[in-house]
């Protein structure tokens, strides 16, 4: 899709160039003045090109029509006048006619530079919707920004694995979690069974918890003070999904990771998650 126009409605052009480009539908700005002299090589007879206008007779536009014609592209205008000649000459004309003018002097475009816009964003979403465009393919288009990896980045690309993931056996001692727990500062320790299955957590709030009720909690064995039932996540789920989780249970500032298996493959810290610039 090729987008044309100038002034106020050419800025309105780019945007809606951008908007196509980033939902899914390759697109690109042409100036109208740049185009007679030599930027009409950019456009096919496979292309679609889009033309903005309010009055729909802007002389840069118009001019264009027979070359373009001739090139064997189709034309889609969007004016606010349906008798003008960019409405009557073009394959489709949108309208996107306004009764004034928000300015108070009824000249600058303001209320017609808004409608022009929603309806190039209502055209692009349509687009969108027709396309399939999934927020996968929407991350695609946006890896550099927020949205881009709060879809692409998984669990597995973020937690913490091998050396780093604070692990003790069920029958670990208290000093022994304490130990894991400030080695791999993550503020807490998972505890496993032989099979490597999570059967709790132990973390500095359990463990403040425990000096406060017992005499001598040294004397007790990691697995009676752990919280059982820990909750963990998917390496294969979205890590903002970690994020969700975390909010959903008061003080939670760690996921384990299990597989499909039960076994514990992983960590996740919030800490991790601000690294990774996911919240």
């Amino acid at each position: 899709v090729v987008v044309s126009g100038i002034g106020k409605s050419g800025h309105v052009a780019r945007k809606l160039a951008a908007t196509l480009a980033s939902t899914g539908t390759p697109a690109f700005f042409v100036h109208p003045a740049e185009a007679s002299h030599g930027d009409l090589g950019m456009i096919t007879a496979d292309d679609v090109v889009v033309m903005l206008s309010n009055s729909g007779e802007t002389d840069e536009l118009t001019l264009l029509f027979p070359h373009i014609k001739r090139q064997g592209a189709a034309i889609v205008s969007i004016t606010g006048n349906g008798q003008s000649s960019l409405a009557q000459n073009a394959d489709v004309h949108l309208d996107a006619a306004v009764d004034a003018e928000a300015c108070p002097l009824g000249l600058a475009p303001t209320a017609s530079t808004s409608a022009a816009m929603a309806m190039g964003d209502a055209l692009a979403l349509a687009l969108l919707d027709a396309r399939g465009f999934s927020a996968e393919d929407f991350a695609r288009s946006h890896p550099g920004g927020s949205l881009g990896r709060r879809l692409l980045i998984k669990v597995s690309d973020v937690m913490r694995t091998g050396s780093a993931l604070p692990i003790v056996h069920q029958h670990a001692t208290l000093a022994e979690a304490i130990v894991e727990m400030t080695s791999k500062g993550m503020g807490m320790t998972a505890i496993v069974d032989d099979a490597g299955r999570a059967l709790g957590v132990f973390t500095d709030g359990d463990l403040r918890r425990s000096i406060a009720h017992f005499s001598d909690a040294t004397s007790f064995g990691v697995a009676q003070l752990m919280s059982r039932n820990p909750r963990t996540i998917g390496a294969a789920r979205l890590a903002v999904d970690c994020v969700e989780t975390m909010e959903a249970a008061p003080r939670v500032t760690a996921l384990l990771v299990a597989g499909d298996d039960g076994r514990l493959i992983g960590a996740v810290h919030m800490h991790d998650l601000f690294r990774a610039r996911v919240v």
